[in-house]
């Protein structure tokens, strides 16, 4: 039989880490949008000089709307900054605006993680808008249908590799990020270690959305396998 206590402690347990790792990241941003860059640059002067050291000139840096909406994307060679990194000259801006223009380079040089994860977008898309009927109705008809639940698994499993597959990407790109900061002088002994800090934070919120999505994983799996026993 499955354990449903236990799997709610730690679904808790998971959530409650995910609730301090937000706090965290925020008050992070919030500290460090106050400090500001040696040589006054924003976040977009940052992201075009990264882009250009890196022999990069076909990657449009735009601004978008939100807080902490910055991105990538490869599709359309765009990096989007959100308006509080586009225009800021603050150590936080550098480091967002940095770490996004990490991505590009990644794709620029066909870091396989990041095309691993590229290949994944349009299946993980689909699967994630049939996953929960397929998971609620392999469950109610576990016992008439059992390869349904089966199934449903397989789908998120797609899910939870997605996640997996996002770390080495994030945590290579703020590695990226920060060694070129460092390098151009953009950050100073001063600062260095708060770009470094804020971009820490900003990769625990991946860590936990995958162990999450393996904690869910697991769930599925240990109804299945109760069912199967039964």
């Amino acid at each position: 039989m499955v354990n449903f206590m236990s799997i709610y402690i730690i679904a808790g347990i998971i959530a409650v880490l995910g609730m301090i790792v937000q706090w965290q990241l925020q008050n992070r941003f919030n500290r460090y949008s106050k400090i500001p860059v040696g040589d006054g640059m924003t976040g977009a002067d940052i992201a075009r000089k990264m882009l250009y050291d890196n022999g990069i000139y076909d990657v449009e840096v735009v601004a978008t709307r939100g807080m902490l909406t910055d991105h990538y994307d490869p599709r359309s060679k765009r990096v989007a900054l959100s308006e509080g990194v586009y225009n800021s000259c603050s150590v936080a801006a550098a480091a967002v605006a940095a770490h996004e223009c990490g991505h590009a380079v990644q794709h620029a040089t066909g870091y396989a993680p990041l095309r691993l994860r590229s290949a994944l977008v349009p299946v993980v898309s689909f699967s994630s808008r049939i996953v929960p009927w397929v998971l609620i109705f392999g469950i109610l008809l576990i016992n008439i249908f059992p390869n349904l639940l089966w199934f449903g698994i397989a789908l998120f499993a797609l899910t939870t590799l997605f996640s997996v597959v996002t770390l080495p990407v994030e945590i290579n790109a703020s590695r990226r990020a920060v060694a070129w900061l460092s390098n151009t002088g953009v950050t100073d002994v001063t600062t260095y270690g708060k770009a470094v800090d804020a971009l820490r934070w900003a990769a625990y919120t991946y860590v936990i959305d995958a162990i999450g999505s393996i904690a869910t994983l697991l769930y599925y799996v240990s109804i299945a396998l109760g069912a199967r026993r039964d």
